[in-house]
């Protein structure tokens, strides 16, 4: 029975679930950067707790609940974040936070994959401040600290579709029935990777929600993601055909069918990191082949405004307060439509 949005429902499901959480509240943060926000995660859960060399994931009562790394990144020593809460170096202790609403919970859960160009992981604007807002919106959350690349292109979706493991493994305890994936910039491309290259129905994503994501990849426009998750194009001087190849693969826009779950995408007219042309293809892919998505481009606002709003990061620093309260009302009754979806 799902929690009827009654505390003490919630409070019994979510304490059962800290005491199967066998990794659950043993990581501590470092360097420990504190955020603008008091919001601590309710527990947090190594991907690879015996690291990335020993090939192994979660494993729960015997019962083996995530895969292993397929790949190790080679990333070692500690992570490195700034004061903006941009974390480098993340390697065996790619990790996942996790933010249980206290009230009104809706039974909806989104993993939320942070931006930052596959060289940093945004954890702050795009992970724990939207954490904020959809615990207080009822959704559940989980912040995925994933892997960088470092010349290793398979490494962050692995850690998505472990963290999709994970959590369907234990979504009935938690009261989740719908789970879904969020993320901006880089962060959006491995939501919609999540989208397009799933590989069942654990693996596959209920909905998506797409913050000026990169959706596709082209040979001579300038793009950090690609570039930090295949290599720079001057590493393919003599391979021309393999890098053309590379990108068509790794472009999400080229897989939408039928089975792609709906999508909410939003961004800015004048965004100069992902053109707004960027999203034709996926956007198109979708209405082609019946999905339900809305897309969402404001005229401005710029690149990387996430969720930091100015409540939060003061009054002025939010490049996006002309459209934010727009942005959160859509996004709201976005988020109540899927809801219609639980069975």
């Amino acid at each position: 029975m799902f929690m009827n949005n009654t505390k003490t429902m919630f409070c019994i499901l979510f304490m059962a679930s800290l005491l199967l959480s066998v990794n659950a509240q043993t990581y501590t943060e470092t360097p420990d950067v504190k955020s603008r926000i008091d919001l601590k995660p309710d527990m947090t859960v190594l991907l690879y707790p015996k690291g990335q060399a020993a090939g192994k994931g979660i494993v729960e009562n015997g019962k083996k609940i995530t895969f292993g790394p397929k790949e190790d990144n080679g990333l070692r020593g500690p992570e490195i974040c700034n004061s903006k809460g941009s974390r480098r170096n993340i390697g065996d202790d790619a990790r996942m936070d996790f933010y249980f609403p206290k009230h009104n919970a809706t039974g909806q859960m989104v993993i939320m994959t942070p931006g930052g160009g596959f060289f940093h992981v945004s954890t702050f604007n795009e992970g724990a401040y939207g954490s904020k807002w959809l615990t207080e919106h009822g959704v559940a959350v989980c912040v995925l600290k994933y892997r960088m690349p470092n010349g290793h292109k398979t490494v962050p979706l692995d850690d998505v579709q472990n963290a999709f493991r994970y959590c369907r493994y234990h979504a009935k305890e938690w009261g989740v029935k719908q789970l879904g994936v969020m993320g901006g910039s880089a962060g959006g491309y491995l939501a919609a990777s999540a989208s397009v290259y799933w590989t069942d129905s654990i693996t596959r994503p209920d909905f998506s929600v797409l913050i000026y994501p990169r959706l596709k990849f082209i040979t001579g426009e300038p793009c950090n993601t690609r570039d930090n998750l295949i290599g720079a194009p001057d590493l393919y001087a003599n391979k021309v055909a393999e890098y053309e190849k590379l990108q068509k693969e790794l472009s999400p826009g080229n897989f939408v069918n039928a089975q792609t779950p709906p999508a909410f995408i939003i961004l800015s007219a004048d965004d100069k990191s992902v053109p707004a042309d960027n999203m034709i293809d996926y956007y198109t892919g979708l209405i082609k082949n019946g999905v339900s998505t809305e897309l969402h481009v404001f005229p401005g606002g710029g690149h990387g405004w996430g969720f930091s709003s100015e409540d939060i990061v003061g009054k002025g620093k939010d490049k996006f307060v002309k459209y934010r309260k727009e942005f959160y009302a859509l996004l709201s009754h976005w988020l109540k439509e899927r809801a219609k979806d639980i069975k």
